[in-house]
């Protein structure tokens, strides 16, 4: 059997989200969309459902999944519904439901609902994808209101920049959604990784979770809460091969590392049909049989090379982690070009192996 894997510590899921709680004081949907962060969203709910206050996930599909394996807590659909008629699917499974644009406020005057629902209403405070503009805001909380059908209002919006800590724009969009909810009495929601992580002025009641659920950091910078989250996902295989190759010799596609001593090379059995990232380069850190080393030359679709030639005692056989406890998602991605985000969600192929339920 091809020995890669993904190893899921269902124990440091929970830790990192006590710690969104703990940090923040206020309450917390955990965000699971797209499959938890490639995390396995079903066994990720099933982790977190004695103690979170419910879960976040970005359509019906995804909701109606977590519905059928059991899942009771709230389910915040984060991009609303796309067709009116998944509301009565809403009212049905009880889940919240985001309203961003004025044609889901009105499918939801025109709906015949045989109970209220609750919606998040979004602002869009300055990030431009989605969410009203603020001089429709109070009219469409009203407009709501006004409907009957709505049994709770949350006010929410999202950051754009909330990674970057040295940045105003987070400032300037809080300062949109005060000046936009001004006078409304209703529960707010703000703050989504970077700014439980990093913006602790931010006024939320509610908070969402995500990327820091997985353990791993939104920041490029160190930051002290940041470093207390324990990584969920450890990706790892082993060497399948071993060559010792002289000075001079090319590895890999386009002979793009080419050898300047004499080398000892570990072929694994991992690649970007796994999701590790093609473009990762020579240098970026991998720990073989418990010490660092680095990848050699392109990453193919079901293999990587790397540098054995510092680590005597890795041979045939040896396990190899890519990213986990000891190699941190967010080094690969920063050594690739990409976010921990995108390294986590295009993990497929790799079977998802439990620990700590």
């Amino acid at each position: 059997m091809r020995p890669a894997r993904a190893l899921i510590d269902l124990q440091a899921l929970r830790h990192n989200y006590q710690i969104a709680r703990e940090v923040t004081g206020a309450k917390a949907l955990a965000v699971i969309k797209a499959d938890a962060y490639g995390h396995g969203a079903v066994r990720c709910a099933q982790a977190l459902e004695a103690e979170a206050d419910g879960f976040a996930v970005a359509c019906i599909e995804e909701a109606l999944e977590l519905r059928a394996a059991g899942i009771r807590a709230p389910v915040l659909l984060l991009e609303g519904f796309f067709e009116a008629d998944e509301l009565s699917l809403i009212v049905e499974h009880d889940f919240w439901c985001v309203v961003h644009s004025l044609w889901q406020l009105e499918a939801i005057e025109k709906a015949a609902l045989s109970k209220p629902i609750v919606v998040w209403l979004k602002l869009d405070s300055g990030m431009h994808r989605v969410g009203l503009h603020p001089k429709d805001y109070q009219a469409a909380y009203q407009r709501l209101l006004a409907t009957g059908k709505v049994a709770k209002i949350v006010l929410m919006s999202h950051f754009a920049r909330a990674d970057e800590l040295h940045s105003q724009a987070s400032v300037e969009q809080v300062a949109v959604f005060e000046a936009a909810r001004q006078g409304l009495s209703a529960e707010v929601s703000l703050r989504n990784s970077p700014a439980v992580l990093g913006w602790p002025q931010v006024p939320s009641d509610w908070v969402r979770p995500g990327i820091m659920l997985y353990g791993a950091t939104p920041f490029e910078e160190a930051n002290a809460v940041a470093a207390r989250l324990q990584p969920v996902m450890t990706l790892e295989s082993k060497v399948i091969s071993v060559r010792e190759l002289p000075a001079g010799e090319p590895i890999g596609y386009g002979a793009k590392f080419i050898t300047q001593k004499p080398m000892r090379v570990g072929v694994v059995a991992m690649g970007y049909a796994d999701g590790y990232p093609r473009l990762a380069p020579t240098g970026t850190p991998v720990l073989v049989a418990g010490q660092r080393s680095q990848l050699i030359g392109r990453v193919s679709m079901d293999m990587l090379c790397i540098d054995l030639t510092d680590v005597p005692q890795a041979g045939l056989g040896s396990t190899v982690e890519l990213w986990g406890k000891n190699i941190l998602a967010s080094d690969v991605a920063i050594a690739a070009g990409t976010i921990p985000y995108q390294i986590f969600c295009n993990l497929r192929r790799v079977p998802l192996l439990y620990s700590g339920s």
